[in-house]
């Protein structure tokens, strides 16, 4: 049979089964041909709108390459190099982005609208008369119907003629439609084969005439810019790969350090501590109170900024003060079922912020650290410098010292008449001056008391019958009102270091060595809070004052104090020596250290004017004339030192030398 690839229309006013049977073919292929035809336009309507969508896409990269310069970035290393050529490639996206527009509005007219005329026309017809063909198929069917059921008896001629009509009209109007279908499927088969390759076309040039400008537009210097671009690309990628190298090696070589890295506290036997820190940071634990005896603990960053204390909780942008140092004090605490714990207390002697270290060797490195801050060392030219000599300075006390043979014993006015090297108007030479060894001034482990204690005043009340007026053994100043009928009265500010019992004080190297001792164990046992206290020299006793509560803390009778000296390099350390009787009728020897404001100097020159006094007090006449060798200042008091202002003290009172008040 041959291939037949068109509907004849001569056998249209036929239609016969065969006729039938080919249409329903073509019919078929129209189906199947709006399906795909659909299939395709969505394809298409994919492309045009990712080309839409690319022309919005570059459109915006442009702007977002210009807004890089604006983000100001933290770490902005590079940055110019980066800014300069994204504002380039801006140039080049918005040329692009102007391409990309153009291929868009071209696939819209040659790809996307031919297949949408072909669907909408010619698809569109073919279904409309196919519609019309079986409607008037029905229509001559049922005319044919009725023209079969004429009677085979004489019939009405009227009727019979009216039917024929009907037939005649109904054939009509089914051989025009079937006309019009067949031809209109004939023409799809041609107009399928343009439909499907005109969009297609449409869509080459366009892609095309793309590339074509953009070829144009890419030019001999955007390839040389490019391949710049490049080489800068290569150059970091290869410094990338050298730092990612380093940093594997680091990585490794932490991960193989020792697990006692991890471990906390695993050197609590002998920690190797650094007591030269002038700053610290790390994790504490911080007590806070919840009620009347409740406490809960809370793990913070703390680190130390010139002299003060910082807090920083984790995940905050920045730290919040918590405690001023300058003056502070900081001491080792127990506290409650909690392990190394110290606490801070205020230069006025409030108790300040307890917090908890991690390890021994945490807390007594902060413990060092901000004592060494509260010193203010921080301000000097080398804090480091100062922070080691300070703390060598006061553990080599602990190393036993043989002989004191190279130091040498500078005259001043701290020594006692007792200890002068005049003995019966006969200067003994230098040369046969005797050092003792450390171990005949004081005996080896004799205890230190790093607080006031108040022998003298036991003493007195002991023999003066009369009782103490509180458990602490102060007394009020009415005790003792021989200090209003003193012709001295000199007031200095100190603060106790500490006392140890002495074997002699035939020499002012037990004072020396006495200092060095208390200095050592304050800095080995990390105990740097002091008493600070007003000290009153009289021409009848020191008395030691509270300056809170103006109660006299103790009171030492001049003539009980046999050595007085300040230290020979650190003019602010003084130090006396007190004589008392025991209950057995021996004698107890005694040495004090403090720190004062001023310099230590003018505390034993008040001490020895004082001694001064004493003796010549029986003399009139010589107490007259010691009196009037004395200079007087305008308001009548009398210049003890030379009224100059002392570099070691920052307040005013405190700096002029020490006066009397006949």
């Amino acid at each position: 049979m041959p291939a037949v690839d068109k509907l004849l229309l001569e056998e249209a006013l036929q239609d016969s089964p065969q006729t039938r049977s080919l249409l329903s073919v073509f019919e078929e292929d129209a189906g199947t041909l709006t399906d795909y035809t659909n299939q395709l336009l969505q394809a298409m309507q994919r492309v045009y709108g990712a080309q839409n969508e690319m022309c919005l896409a570059t459109q915006q990269l442009s702007k977002q390459l210009l807004a890089y310069e604006k983000q100001n970035f933290a770490l902005g290393k590079g940055d110019e190099e980066v800014i300069s050529t994204l504002h380039y490639f801006s140039k080049v996206v918005d040329e692009l982005n102007v391409l990309h527009t153009e291929l868009a509005k071209q696939l819209a007219d040659t790809m996307v609208l031919p297949i949408i005329q072909f669907r909408e026309k010619d698809l569109t017809e073919v279904s409309t008369l196919k519609d019309l063909f079986g409607l008037a198929s029905s229509e001559h069917d049922l005319s044919m119907a009725k023209y079969s059921r004429l009677p085979k008896k004489k019939e009405n001629e009227k009727v019979k003629t009216e039917i024929v009509k009907e037939v005649a009209a109904a054939r009509r109007k089914q051989h025009l439609s079937s006309l019009q279908y067949y031809c209109a499927l004939n023409a799809l088969q041609c107009r399928k084969r343009v439909a499907m390759m005109e969009p297609m076309l449409g869509f080459a040039r366009g892609q095309i005439n793309f590339f074509k400008k953009g070829a144009e537009m890419f030019s001999q210097s955007m390839d040389g810019f490019l391949s710049s671009v490049a080489d800068m690309v290569q150059s970091i990628q290869v410094e990338l790969e050298v730092e990612a190298e380093k940093m594997r090696a680091s990585q490794q070589e932490l991960l193989s350090l020792d697990e006692a890295v991890y471990t906390p506290d695993f050197d609590v036997a002998a920690p190797q501590i650094n007591r030269n820190l002038i700053q610290k940071a790390g994790y504490l634990n911080l007590r806070n109170k919840t009620g009347l005896v409740s406490t809960t603990w809370e793990r913070l960053y703390f680190f130390t900024q010139g002299g003060n204390l910082m807090c920083q909780p984790r995940g905050a942008v920045a730290g919040g003060l918590i405690q001023d140092l300058d003056n502070c004090s900081v001491m080792a605490v127990d506290c409650e079922d909690r392990r190394y714990c110290f606490q801070i207390t205020t230069p006025n002697g409030k108790a300040g912020i307890i917090l908890q270290a991690e390890s021994r060797k945490e807390n007594e490195e902060w413990i060092c650290a901000i004592n060494n801050i509260s010193r203010q060392i921080y301000l000097t030219d080398n804090p480091e410098a100062v922070a080691i000599k300070l703390n060598q300075t006061a553990l080599q006390a602990v190393t036993p010292v043989t002989s004191f043979a190279k130091k040498q014993e500078s005259p001043c006015p701290s020594q006692n008449m007792k200890s002068s090297e005049m003995e019966n108007d006969k200067i003994v030479p230098k040369a046969t001056v005797i050092i003792p060894e450390a171990e005949q001034l004081i005996a080896p482990g004799t205890p230190i008391q790093f607080d006031i204690v108040l022998p003298a005043t036991e003493f007195l009340d002991q023999n003066r019958g009369g009782r103490r007026t509180n458990p602490f053994g102060e007394t009020e100043d009415a005790t003792f009102p021989e200090a209003e009928d003193s012709l001295l009265q000199q007031m200095f500010i100190v603060r106790f270091l500490g006392s140890m019992a002495v074997k002699t004080d035939n020499t002012t190297e037990v004072i020396y060595e006495a200092m060095r001792q208390v200095l050592a164990a304050r800095a080995i046992h990390n105990i740097f809070r002091m008493t600070e206290s007003h000290l009153m020299v009289t021409s009848q006793a020191l008395r030691l004052i509270d300056p809170q509560t103006q109660v006299t803390r103790a009171n030492f009778e001049l003539t009980s104090v046999t050595q007085f000296a300040a230290h020979q390099e650190n003019k602010r350390l003084v130090g006396f020596v007190v004589r008392l009787p025991e209950s057995t009728g021996g004698e107890s020897l005694s040495t004090y250290v403090f720190e004062s404001n001023s310099e230590g100097e003018k505390i034993c020159y008040a001490i020895n004017l004082g001694k001064e006094i004493i003796e010549v007090q029986k003399d009139p006449e010589a107490l007259a004339q010691l009196m009037l060798s004395i200079p007087l200042t305008n308001d009548g008091k009398y210049v003890l030192l030379n009224d100059q202002p002392d570099d070691n003290d920052g307040s005013p009172s405190e700096n002029r030398g020490a006066e009397s008040e006949a």
